[in-house]
Protein backbone atom coordinates (compact mmCIF):
# COMPACT_ATOMS: atom_id res chain seq x y z
CA UNK A 1 0.00 0.00 0.00
CA UNK A 2 1.22 3.46 -0.87
CA UNK A 3 0.62 6.09 1.82
CA UNK A 4 0.50 9.87 1.49
CA UNK A 5 3.48 11.82 2.79
CA UNK A 6 1.84 12.78 6.07
CA UNK A 7 0.59 9.26 6.70
CA UNK A 8 4.01 7.83 5.89
CA UNK A 9 5.60 10.27 8.33
CA UNK A 10 3.23 9.15 11.08
CA UNK A 11 3.95 5.50 10.36
CA UNK A 12 7.68 6.20 10.37
CA UNK A 13 7.44 7.82 13.80
CA UNK A 14 5.76 4.69 15.13
CA UNK A 15 8.45 2.50 13.60
CA UNK A 16 11.03 4.76 15.19
CA UNK A 17 9.32 4.46 18.53
CA UNK A 18 9.45 0.68 18.35
CA UNK A 19 13.08 0.83 17.30
CA UNK A 20 13.67 2.59 20.59
CA UNK A 21 13.44 -0.81 22.24
CA UNK A 22 16.87 -1.41 20.81
CA UNK A 23 18.44 1.98 21.39
CA UNK A 24 17.96 4.99 23.67
CA UNK A 25 14.74 6.80 22.75
CA UNK A 26 14.55 10.49 22.06
CA UNK A 27 12.12 12.54 24.11
CA UNK A 28 10.02 13.04 20.99
CA UNK A 29 9.71 9.30 20.27
CA UNK A 30 9.17 8.15 23.86
CA UNK A 31 5.40 8.92 23.98
CA UNK A 32 4.85 7.15 20.68
CA UNK A 33 6.71 4.08 21.91
CA UNK A 34 4.54 3.83 24.99
CA UNK A 35 1.40 4.23 22.89
CA UNK A 36 2.43 1.30 20.72
CA UNK A 37 3.51 -0.74 23.74
CA UNK A 38 0.20 -0.07 25.46
CA UNK A 39 -1.70 -0.95 22.32
CA UNK A 40 0.07 -4.28 22.03
CA UNK A 41 0.39 -5.44 25.63
CA UNK A 42 -1.59 -3.50 28.19
CA UNK A 43 -5.19 -3.85 27.08
CA UNK A 44 -7.31 -6.80 28.22
CA UNK A 45 -7.37 -9.72 25.84
CA UNK A 46 -11.13 -9.27 25.38
CA UNK A 47 -10.50 -5.80 23.94
CA UNK A 48 -7.76 -6.63 21.44
CA UNK A 49 -8.45 -5.52 17.89
CA UNK A 50 -10.38 -7.91 15.70
CA UNK A 51 -9.40 -8.49 12.10
CA UNK A 52 -12.25 -6.20 11.08
CA UNK A 53 -10.93 -3.34 13.19
CA UNK A 54 -7.41 -3.88 11.90
CA UNK A 55 -8.87 -3.45 8.42
CA UNK A 56 -9.38 0.21 9.30
CA UNK A 57 -13.12 -0.05 9.96
CA UNK A 58 -13.74 -0.23 6.21
CA UNK A 59 -12.98 3.39 5.31
CA UNK A 60 -13.26 4.06 1.60
CA UNK A 61 -10.95 6.15 -0.53
CA UNK A 62 -11.50 9.85 0.01
CA UNK A 63 -12.92 9.47 3.53
CA UNK A 64 -12.35 12.33 5.98
CA UNK A 65 -12.49 11.37 9.66
CA UNK A 66 -12.88 14.05 12.34
CA UNK A 67 -12.34 13.52 16.07
CA UNK A 68 -14.10 16.05 18.28
CA UNK A 69 -14.41 16.57 22.01
CA UNK A 70 -12.69 17.95 25.08
CA UNK A 71 -9.22 17.49 26.60
CA UNK A 72 -9.40 13.70 26.29
CA UNK A 73 -9.58 14.09 22.53
CA UNK A 74 -7.38 17.20 22.42
CA UNK A 75 -4.53 15.34 24.16
CA UNK A 76 -2.03 18.14 23.64
CA UNK A 77 -2.54 18.52 19.91
CA UNK A 78 -0.77 21.36 18.14
CA UNK A 79 -2.88 24.38 17.19
CA UNK A 80 -0.31 25.60 14.67
CA UNK A 81 -2.02 25.78 11.24
CA UNK A 82 0.72 23.78 9.55
CA UNK A 83 -0.06 20.92 11.97
CA UNK A 84 -3.76 21.29 12.80
CA UNK A 85 -4.87 21.98 9.23
CA UNK A 86 -2.79 19.22 7.65
CA UNK A 87 -4.60 15.87 7.63
CA UNK A 88 -2.78 12.94 9.26
CA UNK A 89 -0.13 15.23 10.78
CA UNK A 90 1.06 13.58 13.98
CA UNK A 91 1.44 16.81 15.96
CA UNK A 92 -2.03 17.91 14.91
CA UNK A 93 -3.51 14.61 16.09
CA UNK A 94 -2.24 14.89 19.67
CA UNK A 95 -1.05 12.11 21.97
CA UNK A 96 -4.31 10.38 22.85
CA UNK A 97 -6.78 7.84 21.53
CA UNK A 98 -7.43 9.83 18.33
CA UNK A 99 -3.76 9.63 17.38
CA UNK A 100 -3.59 5.90 18.12
CA UNK A 101 -6.76 5.21 16.15
CA UNK A 102 -5.45 7.34 13.29
CA UNK A 103 -2.19 5.39 13.24
CA UNK A 104 -4.15 2.17 12.75
CA UNK A 105 -6.34 3.72 10.07
CA UNK A 106 -3.32 5.04 8.19
CA UNK A 107 -0.96 2.08 8.43
CA UNK A 108 -3.11 -1.01 8.00
CA UNK A 109 -5.17 -0.98 4.83
CA UNK A 110 -6.57 2.48 4.25
CA UNK A 111 -6.24 4.18 0.86
CA UNK A 112 -3.65 6.93 0.65
CA UNK A 113 -6.24 9.69 0.51
CA UNK A 114 -8.01 8.96 3.80
CA UNK A 115 -7.69 12.11 5.92
CA UNK A 116 -7.86 12.30 9.72
CA UNK A 117 -8.24 15.51 11.75
CA UNK A 118 -8.45 16.22 15.49
CA UNK A 119 -10.38 19.27 16.68
CA UNK A 120 -10.76 18.42 20.37
CA UNK A 121 -10.48 21.43 22.71
CA UNK A 122 -9.63 21.06 26.38
CA UNK A 123 -12.36 22.15 28.78
CA UNK A 124 -15.19 21.99 26.27
CA UNK A 125 -18.78 21.15 27.10
CA UNK A 126 -21.49 20.47 24.54
CA UNK A 127 -22.55 24.09 24.13
CA UNK A 128 -18.92 25.05 23.44
CA UNK A 129 -18.72 22.46 20.69
CA UNK A 130 -21.79 24.11 19.18
CA UNK A 131 -20.15 27.55 19.30
CA UNK A 132 -17.26 26.40 17.11
CA UNK A 133 -19.06 23.69 15.12
CA UNK A 134 -19.23 25.53 11.80
CA UNK A 135 -15.51 26.21 11.72
CA UNK A 136 -14.25 23.05 13.41
CA UNK A 137 -16.63 20.53 11.91
CA UNK A 138 -19.04 21.51 9.15
CA UNK A 139 -16.52 23.51 7.11
CA UNK A 140 -14.26 20.43 6.99
CA UNK A 141 -17.04 18.41 5.32
CA UNK A 142 -16.09 15.20 7.15
CA UNK A 143 -17.54 11.81 6.25
CA UNK A 144 -17.12 10.50 9.79
CA UNK A 145 -17.58 12.69 12.88
CA UNK A 146 -16.60 11.16 16.21
CA UNK A 147 -17.59 13.01 19.39
CA UNK A 148 -16.53 12.38 22.98
CA UNK A 149 -18.08 14.97 25.28
CA UNK A 150 -19.72 15.01 28.70
CA UNK A 151 -17.24 14.77 31.54
CA UNK A 152 -16.85 18.56 31.77
CA UNK A 153 -20.63 18.98 31.64
CA UNK A 154 -20.78 17.31 35.05
CA UNK A 155 -17.31 18.17 36.42
CA UNK A 156 -17.65 21.91 35.89
CA UNK A 157 -21.06 21.81 37.55
CA UNK A 158 -19.54 20.13 40.57
CA UNK A 159 -16.83 22.78 40.94
CA UNK A 160 -19.30 25.64 40.54
CA UNK A 161 -18.17 26.83 37.11
CA UNK A 162 -21.27 25.71 35.20
CA UNK A 163 -24.96 25.24 35.93
CA UNK A 164 -25.71 22.40 33.52
CA UNK A 165 -27.81 19.31 34.13
CA UNK A 166 -28.17 15.94 32.40
CA UNK A 167 -31.28 17.34 30.69
CA UNK A 168 -29.35 20.35 29.36
CA UNK A 169 -26.56 18.05 28.18
CA UNK A 170 -29.02 15.85 26.29
CA UNK A 171 -30.90 18.81 24.79
CA UNK A 172 -27.69 20.48 23.57
CA UNK A 173 -26.22 17.22 22.28
CA UNK A 174 -29.42 16.37 20.43
CA UNK A 175 -29.42 19.80 18.79
CA UNK A 176 -25.76 19.47 17.79
CA UNK A 177 -26.30 16.11 16.11
CA UNK A 178 -29.45 17.35 14.39
CA UNK A 179 -27.54 20.34 13.05
CA UNK A 180 -24.80 18.03 11.80
CA UNK A 181 -27.25 15.70 10.06
CA UNK A 182 -28.93 18.63 8.32
CA UNK A 183 -25.64 20.05 7.04
CA UNK A 184 -24.05 16.68 6.24
CA UNK A 185 -26.86 14.23 5.39
CA UNK A 186 -24.55 11.31 4.61
CA UNK A 187 -22.19 11.71 7.56
CA UNK A 188 -21.45 8.75 9.81
CA UNK A 189 -21.79 9.91 13.40
CA UNK A 190 -19.86 8.22 16.20
CA UNK A 191 -20.90 9.01 19.77
CA UNK A 192 -18.41 7.97 22.44
CA UNK A 193 -19.83 7.30 25.88
CA UNK A 194 -18.41 9.64 28.54
CA UNK A 195 -16.46 7.74 31.18
CA UNK A 196 -14.80 8.14 34.55
CA UNK A 197 -12.88 5.78 36.81
CA UNK A 198 -13.08 5.76 40.57
CA UNK A 199 -9.76 7.40 41.49
CA UNK A 200 -8.13 10.82 41.58
CA UNK A 201 -10.80 13.50 41.19
CA UNK A 202 -13.64 10.98 40.96
CA UNK A 203 -15.40 9.45 43.96
CA UNK A 204 -18.78 7.95 44.83
CA UNK A 205 -20.42 11.39 44.91
CA UNK A 206 -20.26 11.55 41.09
CA UNK A 207 -22.89 8.82 40.98
CA UNK A 208 -25.68 8.20 40.15
CA UNK A 209 -25.74 11.56 38.34
CA UNK A 210 -22.90 10.61 36.01
CA UNK A 211 -24.88 7.58 34.88
CA UNK A 212 -27.59 10.00 33.67
CA UNK A 213 -25.06 11.63 31.34
CA UNK A 214 -24.00 8.23 30.06
CA UNK A 215 -27.61 7.26 29.41
CA UNK A 216 -28.25 10.57 27.63
CA UNK A 217 -25.31 9.97 25.29
CA UNK A 218 -26.70 6.55 24.41
CA UNK A 219 -30.15 8.00 23.71
CA UNK A 220 -28.89 10.73 21.38
CA UNK A 221 -26.73 8.18 19.57
CA UNK A 222 -29.75 5.96 18.98
CA UNK A 223 -31.94 8.88 17.93
CA UNK A 224 -29.47 10.04 15.29
CA UNK A 225 -28.40 6.59 14.09
CA UNK A 226 -24.87 7.07 15.39
CA UNK A 227 -22.33 4.39 16.18
CA UNK A 228 -22.10 4.16 19.98
CA UNK A 229 -18.74 3.44 21.60
CA UNK A 230 -19.37 2.19 25.18
CA UNK A 231 -16.20 3.56 26.74
CA UNK A 232 -17.39 3.55 30.35
CA UNK A 233 -18.36 -0.10 30.02
CA UNK A 234 -15.02 -0.91 28.38
CA UNK A 235 -13.10 0.69 31.24
CA UNK A 236 -15.29 -1.02 33.83
CA UNK A 237 -14.42 -4.38 32.29
CA UNK A 238 -10.74 -3.41 32.15
CA UNK A 239 -10.69 -2.97 35.94
CA UNK A 240 -10.64 -6.75 36.18
CA UNK A 241 -7.13 -6.61 34.70
CA UNK A 242 -5.59 -3.44 36.17
CA UNK A 243 -6.61 -0.88 38.80
CA UNK A 244 -8.27 2.41 37.89
CA UNK A 245 -5.08 4.49 38.06
CA UNK A 246 -3.50 2.28 35.43
CA UNK A 247 -6.11 3.52 32.96
CA UNK A 248 -6.65 7.14 34.15
CA UNK A 249 -4.59 8.47 37.03
CA UNK A 250 -6.98 11.31 37.86
CA UNK A 251 -10.07 9.28 37.02
CA UNK A 252 -10.79 11.36 33.91
CA UNK A 253 -7.78 11.71 31.59
CA UNK A 254 -6.50 8.39 30.24
CA UNK A 255 -2.96 7.19 30.55
CA UNK A 256 -1.23 5.87 27.45
CA UNK A 257 -2.67 2.45 28.26
CA UNK A 258 -6.12 4.01 28.66
CA UNK A 259 -5.81 5.86 25.37
CA UNK A 260 -4.80 2.65 23.61
CA UNK A 261 -7.81 0.87 25.09
CA UNK A 262 -10.07 3.67 23.88
CA UNK A 263 -8.65 3.47 20.37
CA UNK A 264 -9.28 -0.26 20.28
CA UNK A 265 -12.87 0.21 21.41
CA UNK A 266 -13.42 2.95 18.83
CA UNK A 267 -12.05 0.91 15.94
CA UNK A 268 -14.03 -2.16 16.98
CA UNK A 269 -17.28 -0.26 17.31
CA UNK A 270 -16.93 1.50 13.95
CA UNK A 271 -15.90 -1.74 12.24
CA UNK A 272 -18.88 -3.63 13.64
CA UNK A 273 -21.25 -0.96 12.37
CA UNK A 274 -20.24 -1.52 8.75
Amino acid sequence: MKLGAAAAALAEQFRGALAGMLRPMSRRNRPLFFAVLASLTLAPASCTLSEAARADAGFAAGTTVLFQGDSITDAGRSRQPEHADTPNESRGLGRGYASIAAASILTEAAPADVEVFNRGVSGNKVFQLAERWQRDCLDLRPDVVSILIGVNDIWHTRNGNYDGTPAVYERDYDALLQRTREALPDVQLVVCEPFVLMCGAVDESWFPEFDEYRAASRRVAAKHDAVFVPLHSVFTEALAHHPAKHWARDGVHPTRAGAALMAKAWLESVAHSR
